[in-house]
């Protein structure tokens, strides 16, 4: 079908008298440019027509012409300059966003809370493509680090333990306070090795297994983790109370660095009780992801990570090359599951709790639709599908309702349908692009150029 489409893409192209050949042999800086500005035109007519317009758009529309159209590879150090200027957008976000003008269909662009769980899933999509993008093992449980990670915050940041009396480090405790408090950044690291141990006990007994098999014990362990957060209250009918039920663990402590770090480096004290709430968080949860990245950009170009990809392209043939099959899976396990227990920790923070409602199975395959989405195996698509999701989730969905009652005059609830529409995105991005919105190029090659049969219909179409 791709295929298809873009011969007739190029068909009408030729019909006005620009063939593919003639537009190949186009300086390649001049037809990336030629690109970018009917894509920023299209886009900008678009929201003078059908969006709100601000003059901030023009400004955007020549920052992503900055970003895009120059080669900046090829400078030294180039490589570097794309990443550090998103980076820095993204840091400056609080202080342009009232300026920015609304898309059509999904009205203005996010507020800086959903910003922050943009990032949460992102961090946490990242470390699912440890195991599905790079070790290629399906996993459907996810969502059990996620809420380990929630707990262990809950747990030790909170006055869950009543009968208990520890403060390390804590930030904005109250007169008469009880319980385990350790700081949060100490708990981030404790939630992330508890996560690692229980992935490694996870996948011991059962990373022998294979494909279909591997997914439905995984499911049954992410299945198990909800009904201990719904039931903990009274932990196997022995009366102790580990997880407060359904009603959850709250108040958690927030992050934050005291009143000594505030007055000598101008550190906020506790982001709880500051004005730019969300502005910390989100400038937190970007160092995060930015851990996280960096940490999947190294693994993935180090021995581990090559064993892992081995192992996703062909099991067996990396076992017969001396690849030790379980050590390898046990490593790719238990590195998602720290980064997925490091993200459900600092959410729960930010939420000030801990709730079971939100460890459920459709947590596990969200987060596994942002990773397909995006791109199996490369850290920028998974970044992309983890926001683009989170986004629509949070907030696109009751934007792209609003938008369509305001001009239709219906009355739709979109949001309701989210599910759906998840899965409509899905099956068209499987359709016409297998491999992800920004694949790896492994991927792609595999996907695209590797040894396979052609389908026996158009095997006969072609020899027509």
């Amino acid at each position: 079908m791709r295929r298809r489409l873009s011969g007739w893409w190029w068909a009408a192209l030729g019909a006005v008298g620009l063939p593919h050949d003639r537009w190949l042999s186009v300086p390649r800086l001049t037809r990336r440019a030629v690109k970018t500005a009917i894509w920023l035109g299209i886009g900008l007519a678009l929201v003078a027509a059908f969006g709100v317009w601000k003059t901030a758009a023009l400004a955007v529309a020549a920052v992503v012409a900055l970003l895009v159209v120059p080669a900046w590879n090829r400078l030294p150090y180039g490589r570097f300059f794309v990443p550090l200027a998103v980076i820095g957008i993204v840091v400056a976000y609080p202080y342009y966003l009232g300026s920015l003008p609304q898309l059509p269909v999904f009205g203005p662009f996010p507020q800086i809370s959903t910003m922050v769980v943009m990032m949460i899933f992102t961090m946490m999509a990242l470390g699912l493509n440890f195991v599905v993008g790079y070790a290629g093992l399906l996993d459907l449980g996810y969502v059990a680090f996620y809420a380990m990670g929630a707990y262990m915050a809950g747990w030790f940041a909170s006055n869950q333990f009543a009968k208990q009396h520890l403060n390390l480090g804590a930030v904005g405790l109250y007169p008469g306070w009880s319980g385990y408090h350790i700081t949060i950044w100490l708990v981030l690291l404790m939630a992330g090795i508890a996560t690692a141990i229980i992935g490694v006990l996870i996948g011991l007994p059962t990373l022998r297994l294979r494909g279909d098999y591997l997914a439905i014990v995984t499911l049954g362990f992410g299945e198990i983790m909800p009904q201990i957060a719904r039931n903990g209250d009274n932990l196997f009918g022995t009366g102790f109370n580990l997880t407060n039920g359904t009603g959850g663990i709250t108040p958690i402590d927030g992050p934050g660095f005291g009143n000594w770090a505030q007055a000598h480096l101008h550190l906020p004290a506790n982001y709880l009780n500051a004005s730019n709430f969300d502005s910390l968080y989100l400038w937190t949860s970007i160092v995060l992801v930015g851990i996280t990245v960096f940490c999947s950009m190294r693994l993935r170009d180090s021995r581990v990570g090559r064993a892992w990809i081995a192992i996703r392209e062909d099991e067996t043939a990396a076992a017969a090359m001396g690849i030790p099959l379980m050590r390898t899976k046990t490593w790719a396990y238990a590195t998602g599951a720290f980064f997925g227990g490091v993200a459900g920790a600092y959410y729960a923070s930010y939420k000030s709790g801990a709730f079971p409602d939100d460890f459920f199975f459709n947590i596990s395959v969200f987060i596994l639709c942002m990773v397909i989405l995006g791109g199996m195996g490369n850290i920028w698509g998974v970044i992309f599908g983890a926001c683009f999701l989170a986004y629509l989730d949070r907030e696109g969905l009751a934007n792209v309702g609003a938008w369509i009652n305001g001009h239709f005059h219906t009355n739709l609830n979109v949001p309701l349908y989210e599910f759906g529409i998840y899965g409509v995105i899905i099956v068209v991005v499987m359709l016409f692009r297998p491999e992800g919105l920004i694949p790896s190029q492994r991927r792609a090659a595999e996907l695209h150029e590797g040894v396979h049969d052609d389908p026996l219909y158009e095997a006969e179409t072609a020899g027509a």
